[in-house]
């Protein structure tokens, strides 16, 4: 286990980034890692000569699931499930989740669309109704947002589902508080980790979810179509979504496949996506949970805190508009124009400056990590600035 009293150092020479692209957009996907690449090339290779083991099946999917509990501190590696998308962990949940007309779904105004569509189809079938809890217009963001999710779940609130971080601007909901009233009231309560779990710390015993569910090629560092999930208790006597060999009782034994079973196998590997085993790409996840806890979400949250602090306070300055420091975490967070600033010019003047951020909702994300330096954020500063004292074009009349 990495020292957290030791600071994490630039890890900019673990990744092919090019010194002159300014890669600030780990929300959307991040950049492959040397050793993840290393890892999927020699997958790749041994498609030449398929000499599969027992352990490429079984041993190496249990592994990453060591290391997923590990970063969580969830108590049971079995506990955890390989799963391609976030939109599967869900259906797993709304699958497994039994509501009646008369219940409520609480959730987040303008969250990813994964988190809604199974559902808007679950309060279909059941006739429950759907709660969108609005964000608010307050200086404190992430305090007054997180109230009125936990006021949003009386008695007949069935099931809360909530990000850990919301995905356009960073806001970190208060998910201990959320997570108590959904008890108290015995509401279902369900986590997107998607953009806080690897760089940020998750710790499943004091938030106590039970469903949390992340895509792996953001802040795990994983590659696309890979993720995984945690359920607790609540679901782990659940329906799979698939019918699958592999998620069957027994199916470690290849000689005996025929001998068909009913049982599934313990805990939530019964919710493990078929084809979980992928040769290509679980050498990689293994390689990026490996590096991630290496790194430490502690560690993250410091660099990242270190590394943006001067521009968040000279943007602010410019009369940008970011959220307090309270209220979002270190590695992501989203900067508000004001009205002189067009959008499109902006987006222009990051494009020639080879700055890569996302827009999402009104505002522009800016998500760092442990391979961003100085000059990155330097960069990021100046071209706010040039946008900002750009006179605004009129039309000819």
């Amino acid at each position: 286990m990495p020292d957290l009293a030791q600071p994490l150092a630039c890890q900019r020479d673990l990744f092919s980034l090019p010194l002159d692209v300014h890669y600030l957009n780990c929300s959307s996907r991040s950049p492959l890692a040397k050793a993840v690449e290393a890892a999927g090339v020699a997958g790749l290779r041994g498609k030449r000569v398929p000499l599969l083991t027992h352990d490429d099946f079984f041993g190496l999917p249990d592994r990453i699931r060591a290391q997923f509990a590990k970063l969580i501190n969830a108590p049971d590696p079995q506990q955890i499930a390989l799963i391609p998308a976030v939109s599967y962990g869900m259906a797993i949940v709304a699958k497994n989740t039994p509501l009646m007309a008369g219940q409520r779904i609480v959730l987040v105004d303008q969250q990813f669309p994964s988190d809604v569509y199974a559902f808007r189809r679950l309060a279909a079938e059941s006739g429950a109704a759907i709660t969108t809890v609005q964000a608010p217009d307050a200086e404190h963001r992430s305090q007054a947002w997180s109230k009125a999710l936990v006021e949003a779940l009386t008695p007949d609130a069935g099931l809360i589902v909530v990000p850990h971080v919301h995905w356009t601007d960073g806001t970190r909901f208060d998910l201990e508080a959320i997570g108590q009233r959904a008890r108290e009231v015995g509401a279902a309560f369900v986590v997107d980790g998607t953009q806080s779990v690897g760089a940020l710390p998750f710790d499943v015993a004091s938030i106590r979810p039970d469903a949390l569910v992340c895509a792996a090629y953001k802040w795990l560092f994983g590659p696309y179509t890979s993720g995984l999930a945690y359920f607790g208790e609540r679901y782990l006597d659940g329906v799979p979504l698939e019918e699958n060999w592999l998620n069957r009782a027994e199916s470690d034994n290849f000689s005996q496949l025929v001998h068909y079973q009913d049982a599934y196998q313990p805990g939530a590997i019964r919710f493990d996506m078929g084809e979980r085993s992928n040769f290509i790409q679980l050498p990689m996840l293994h390689a990026a949970l490996d590096m991630v806890l290496q790194w430490q979400p502690e560690r993250i949250q410091a660099y990242c805190a270190q590394l943006t602090a001067p521009i968040l306070s000279e943007v602010r300055e410019m009369g940008y508009r970011t959220a307090d420091t309270p209220g979002r975490a270190h590695h992501v967070f989203g900067i508000r124009l004001p009205d002189a600033v067009g959008l499109d010019v902006l987006k222009a003047e990051l494009a020639k400056r080879h700055i890569h951020v996302s827009v999402r909702g009104d505002a522009v994300r800016v998500a760092p990590h442990v391979y961003n330096t100085d000059a990155d954020m330097a960069a990021l500063r100046d071209a706010l600035r040039a946008v900002r004292s750009t006179p605004p074009v009129t039309a000819a009349v």
